[in-house]
């Protein structure tokens, strides 16, 4: 499915899906013979400058990634975390995916309505849009209605 040895990006929020998503990312890595590289992005305000002092989120982000690195190597998969400070959330995974090669960003997406009507958010159209490589996208089942079977 992807160039031998090409990246696969795993942007993270520390949501409850993201342990499928790196599964998912590990199942194409080890078929690949790719690293992985799990991503947390935190997003600064304009009101900071970019490179400002973060300290609960940076220990949040931190947290996460020592989770997910844990589970990823349980999976026998050659895995890296990393922390990005941005104000675009999607406009870092792209230039990321960019400077380091990628093959493939795996991301979940929760499931969302807007006015009744499913939507990706903002992040995933973003990628879908600009990202350099294929984008793989593992949405969240959708609550079950009530009445409904």
């Amino acid at each position: 499915m992807g160039t031998q040895g090409s990246l696969v990006l795993v942007p993270v929020e520390g949501g409850p899906q993201d342990q499928e998503v790196v599964r998912l990312a590990c199942e194409l890595a080890r078929r690949d013979k790719s690293p992985v590289v799990i991503l947390y992005v935190i997003e600064v305000s304009h009101a900071l400058p970019l490179d400002a002092e973060v300290p609960v989120e940076t220990a949040r982000g931190e947290q996460v990634l020592q989770s997910l690195e844990r589970h990823a190597r349980s999976l026998k998969c050659k895995v890296e975390g990393e922390i990005l400070q941005a104000r675009s959330r999607g406009s870092a995974i792209v230039q990321e995916a960019e400077s380091r090669g990628a093959g493939t960003v795996v991301v979940g997406a929760a499931y969302q309505e807007h006015y009744g009507v499913p939507t990706l958010g903002e992040t995933v159209p973003y990628l879908l849009k600009h990202s350099p490589c294929r984008v793989l996208v593992l949405r969240s089942e959708a609550p079950v209605a009530a009445g409904i079977s």
